[in-house]
């Protein structure tokens, strides 16, 4: 009964982690057999690489687990973090190495930062302090590899596995997928750290190591790796193992971590590629920032390798390559910390002037891809990070709405001034939106195969309706509203004092309410979306009295004059419609329990 439970437990699982399953079990029946193997001195070249290559890739995946149980766990944590922490240079730059250390990717956070700067929620020198921080973010992988607990690391993988399919509450998941993350971290480093032990006696490999003590030969090495595996974090944690073995000493260890620095650039820059100026912009000041603080601090390297070996537990009552092997790995976790602590301290009281830089290096286009519309805010990086992406959708719906806005000034001013070029660019811009509701609803397909808390497959949810009802409002005004127009125009039918008071009082308390839900969706204001369920009171006033002043008109109509009294009503009608639209965007966006 127990076997069949357990089972079918694995069963439920995603592909992908019943795979890990299924491999870890397998490298643990192989693992005696290859323990025995590597502590003989004989060189199996094979065994190594399978160790050191099938050790990399468990490393890997238990950062991107962890990573995603963090994710889910802090989703909106990190919404009100990112929301009230990026507002200037310094809080931007903690943002930035809590973005970083729990998504696991500095790569996530600067396209983070180009969403901010397109969506002028930041400067691009704010900006900067967040892709700074964003390094500091990165080194917590380091430090918890410094740790070198593997005797654990199985225990911790079976605990976090049992958590993780045995509870039914989202938060216990949580905590277990990050325990197993973090297991699968410290079992992959022992495994790389059992495949490199022969090289501690095979002549050839140290003496390569003992070249990586030339500072240019081992950035290049450190920087040529990262942009390989695409990861910093797995660099310095295989140097801090390899210092584990006592293959490496400790100025070695911390110009191979210089190198990392650098590599890990050329997996933003590749992200830049074909992507908006702000992108490259935001690129180029993360490769800026961190060659510049490797040519800074490469002449003090010794001097650094000083600090960490003070602030640094000792283990004198070891000797030799054993005493190395202890002491090294946390003294290169920690000099990896020092140095881009410090390198942000000191760039970021120069963050105006490589603003300044990055904008005339990367000047914007002067002519652009010419496109009906293409959205700002979504980005298929952020798609493994739900609570991120979702937040970005919330911006684009936003955007929708502001079109929206645009549409119905436009049709009131092509209305009253019987103009019909603001009436045909009232068209154009409908075409906008159902472009961006199209894009909108493809984002949120891929994003739902992603794996989601109950909060975030709510949210899908509110953010197709809000999609929605901003297309049927650009449908009310672009179909009926719009052709209304046009009819006046071909049959000569002038603005009546109705039609006046529609636009004007009634179409004023439109626009309020149109902004104010546009307010409430792009900052999930409950105060805004409050507003706008409260006008319907002023709203039946203003229809009340359009029919008043219709009414009045009646004692004097020609057929003319019942022709134009047909086509105020149907204004009026769209007008209720277009308020019933944004009513409900506030009902979605307000519990009903917090309504006013």
């Amino acid at each position: 009964m127990i076997n069949r439970r357990f089972l079918t437990a694995i069963n439920k699982l995603p592909l992908k982690r019943q795979l890990l399953f299924f491999s870890i079990v397998l490298i643990q029946f192989n693992g005696s057999a290859y323990g025995s193997e590597t502590t003989a001195q004989t060189m199996n070249w094979s065994q190594m690489s399978m160790g050191l290559l099938g050790g990399l890739a468990l490393f890997l995946f238990g950062m991107d687990q962890m990573s995603d149980a963090l994710k889910s766990a802090l989703g909106d944590k990190m919404k009100v973090l990112l929301a009230n922490l990026t507002r200037n240079r310094f809080s931007g730059a903690l943002t930035g190495a809590f973005v970083t250390a729990v998504v696991q990717s500095s790569s996530i956070t600067t396209v983070l930062v180009v969403g901010f700067v397109s969506a002028g929620m930041m400067t691009m020198s704010q900006s900067i302090g967040m892709i700074m921080g964003a390094n500091v973010g990165t080194t917590i992988t380091a430090q918890i590899v410094a740790f070198q607990i593997e005797e654990a690391a199985l225990g911790m993988v079976a605990i976090g596995f049992l958590m993780l399919f045995a509870s039914s509450q989202e938060r216990i998941k949580h905590y277990g997928g990050m325990l197993m993350g973090l297991g699968l971290i410290f079992y992959g480093m022992g495994l790389i750290g059992d495949a490199m032990y022969p090289l501690r006696s095979y002549e050839p490999f140290l003496n390569m190591m003992n070249r990586m003590d030339q500072p240019l030969l081992a950035i290049l090495f450190g920087a040529i790796f990262t942009a390989i595996v695409q990861s910093s974090s797995a660099t310095t944690a295989i140097v801090i193992t390899m210092a584990g073995q006592g293959l490496i000493s400790l100025e070695a260890g911390i110009v191979l971590a210089f190198g990392a620095n650098i590599g890990t650039c050329i997996t933003a820059q590749l992200a830049a590629i074909g992507k908006s100026r702000d992108a490259l912009r935001a690129a180029c000041i993360h490769l800026f920032f961190n060659l510049g603080g490797v040519l800074i601090w490469l002449p003090f390297t010794s001097i650094l390798a000083y600090w960490v070996v003070n602030i640094s537990p000792t283990h004198p009552e070891l000797e030799g390559t054993a005493r190395l092997a202890a002491e090294v790995p946390r003294q290169i976790a920690n000099a990896h910390s020092l140095f881009n602590i410090i390198n942000t301290l000191v760039f970021i009281g120069f963050t105006n002037y490589l603003a300044k830089l990055v904008e005339w290096l990367v000047p914007l286009k002067e002519v652009e891809e010419k496109l009906i519309i293409r959205p700002q805010y979504l980005d298929d990086t952020l798609i493994e990070t739900p609570a991120l992406a979702l937040q970005r959708v919330r911006l684009e719906n936003a955007r929708m709405g502001e079109i929206v806005y645009q549409m119905l000034t436009e049709f009131r001013k092509g209305t009253l001034s019987q103009s019909r070029s603001k009436l045909e660019s009232v068209r154009e811009m409908d075409d906008q939106v159902d472009v961006l509701e199209g894009d909108i609803l493809r984002y949120l397909g891929t994003l739902r195969q992603q794996s989601l808390t109950e909060q975030e497959s709510a949210n899908i949810e509110l953010a197709m309706i809000i999609a929605d009802e901003f297309e049927s409002i650009g449908d009310v005004i672009e179909t009926d509203l719009t052709n209304l127009a046009y009819r006046a125009l071909d049959e000569n039918i002038k603005p009546t004092d109705t039609v006046r008071h529609i636009h004007t009082k009634l179409g004023n308390q439109l626009l309020d309410a149109l902004s104010a839900t546009i307010r409430a969706v792009k900052e999930e204001d409950q105060s805004s979306a409050n507003d706008v369920i409260n006008m319907q009171v002023e709203v039946d006033h203003l229809i009340k009295q359009a029919l008043d002043i219709q009414s009045q008109a009646l004692a004097k109509v020609g057929s003319k004059q019942i022709e134009a009294i047909r086509m105020e009503m149907s204004i009026l009608e769209s007008f209720k419609r277009i308020y019933t639209f944004l009513k409900r965007i506030a009902r979605k966006v307000v519990p009903p329990e917090v309504r006013e």
